[in-house]
């Protein structure tokens, strides 16, 4: 087994053809290496070492972080600029990894410019990093480099890219509320329940009377709750992260988990609108680029993020290939709204598919923001109540006994 190429950062500073003192910094084996790359890029290099490691991992430079998927969306986005302005495509990896902060989405950069700067295509360099840049990014690139129209392709990269982001974090914002709102109501409620609770019922013993039945209940809680928190924290986290390792490492799991999500009241509404606006808008965007539709399909099915429309988009790849009209083919899977499925019709006898899936993609999005708020509004007043029942139920079974004392005196 071959051992894998270990590379190193190098800082160095030389002259350009203009006669003006430039610095940077590369990855590269060696700096003979390093040297041999900025000739080729017309740079005549003076100094060339490796760049200084922080003792014990830490310095003052920037730290090392993970690189996300918004990071890699303004690398995207910058770079459509970069190039559409005119810059030569090695200068924009420079100018663009000088505006990152990321010191990993840096350095990742610095490797894809070694690689178009060695002679590779910008669409090879970028597949070196599976798990930053997915197929469907790399193929429009490539179709973009193959047909002479990088600019244009890198730019409708960006846009894909950015439409995503937005209907992701339309989707967190919808779920990030309810979910911290539950976490902290677990966490005060067995607060109360081990901390609080006890305290009254020291103090209910020396009553000598009999407790009402929803203060005995809250009171045999908090003992239980007393008695195992650990294992119920324990078991909430051993639940947490089990859940979460079986999305991951199990195909069937996540596919009837995503399956499930759909059935879910109001909820499930908005993952197929965002799903239905994933699918309309990936489509659009390969297809304007001049991927062949049936591969087109192919790409899109692993993008619209649940499993239902995922094997109902290789449904539709499978008809389309055999001959059949892909909204056809649409409405035969029976997931897809009737107002796509008719511009879908209108592209594909119109010539311009593209253009309508873009407005289908544009009009759900719209969907799915509304859907988000109105998510939103229906969940404060039911959280409330929530709050009102489980935390106001625990404080009033705990006064009960006062309230029967002073109705006794």
């Amino acid at each position: 087994m071959a051992k894998a190429t270990k590379t190193s950062m190098f800082v160095w500073e030389g002259v350009n053809r203009r006669g003006q003192a430039v610095k940077g910094e590369m990855s590269s084996m060696n700096s003979a290496l390093v040297k041999a790359q900025l000739r080729k890029q017309g740079i005549d290099p003076k100094k060339v070492k490796k760049a200084p490691q922080p003792l014990f991992g830490i310095g003052g430079g920037p730290k090392k972080k993970r690189i996300k998927s918004s990071d890699i969306t303004f690398f995207t986005r910058q770079m459509a600029t970069m190039v559409k302005s005119g810059v030569p495509l090695v200068q924009s990896f420079d100018i663009v990894a000088d505006g990152v902060d990321n010191l990993s989405l840096k350095q990742v950069i610095f490797e894809i410019r070694d690689s178009v700067a060695s002679g590779n295509d910008f669409a090879a360099a970028l597949k070196q990093h599976p798990n930053l840049f997915d197929e469907l990014t790399c193929n429009l690139v490539e179709s973009g480099e193959q047909a002479g129209t990088l600019e244009s392709m890198l730019d409708k990269v960006a846009i894909y890219k950015e439409k995503t982001e937005a209907l992701k974090a339309k989707i967190k914002k919808a779920m990030m509320y309810p979910t911290i709102t539950l976490m902290v109501a677990f966490a005060v409620t067995l607060v109360l329940l081990i901390k609080v609770i006890p305290s009254f019922q020291e103090m209910f013993t020396s009553f000598g009377s009999e407790l009402p039945a929803p203060t005995q209940f809250v009171v045999n809680l908090s003992e239980l709750a007393q008695q195992y928190y650990l294992y119920i924290l324990g078991g909430a986290v051993i639940i947490f992260v089990a859940f979460f390792q079986a999305l991951k490492t199990s195909p069937s799991f996540k596919d009837n988990f995503e399956r499930g999500m759909l059935q879910v009241p109001v909820l499930g509404d908005l993952i197929r609108k965002a799903a239905v606006a994933r699918y309309a808008r990936v489509l659009s965007t390969t297809f304007a680029a001049g991927v062949p539709l049936v591969d087109a399909l192919e790409s899109v099915s692993g993008a619209v993020g649940n499993s239902l429309y995922r094997d109902a988009v290789l449904n539709i790849r499978d008809d389309v290939a055999s001959g059949q009209q892909m909204h056809l083919a649409m409405r035969a899977t029976k997931v897809f709204p009737n107002m796509v499925v008719q511009m879908t019709s209108i592209g594909e006898e119109s010539g311009a598919l593209d253009t309508m899936l873009g407005k289908a993609a544009n009009y759900y999005e719209d969907e799915v923001d509304n859907a988000v708020d109105n998510l939103t509004a229906l969940i404060e007043p039911m959280i409330m109540v929530f709050l009102g029942v489980v935390i106001g139920g625990l404080i009033v079974a705990m006064y009960l006994p006062i309230f029967q004392m002073g109705s006794a005196i």
